[in-house]
């Protein structure tokens, strides 16, 4: 699952929401139960897996100069959830970097 969100601020302005609001990722995690890890390979991505329902999803963001580009890998098995999970990281995501 590809998701993009736009934003007008600087790199460094989107890391320091990125780092600062990662640990509020449960709060949108339907069920409240989940484990979330995140890390920094590079200053531009942000590597995250949420251990949710008995499965791992995996995923990452990478920041541009215009846009963060989210990749999630959904297992098949909750392949159903697209929809919510795509509709949810759009909107948090537009509120973080408004």
């Amino acid at each position: 699952m590809q998701i993009t969100v736009p934003h007008r601020l600087s790199r460094d302005e989107v890391r320091e929401r990125l780092r600062s609001k990662s640990g509020e990722i449960l709060g949108h995690v339907p069920g409240g139960m989940a484990e979330v890890e995140t890390s920094w390979p590079s200053e531009d991505r942000m590597d995250l897996a949420i251990t949710a329902m008995g499965q791992v999803i995996q995923g990452n963001l990478e920041i541009e100069d215009d846009l963060v580009r989210i990749s999630i890998d959904l297992p098949m098995m909750l392949g159903f959830l697209e929809p919510m999970i795509s509709g949810t990281i759009t909107e948090q995501g537009r509120k973080l970097l408004a």
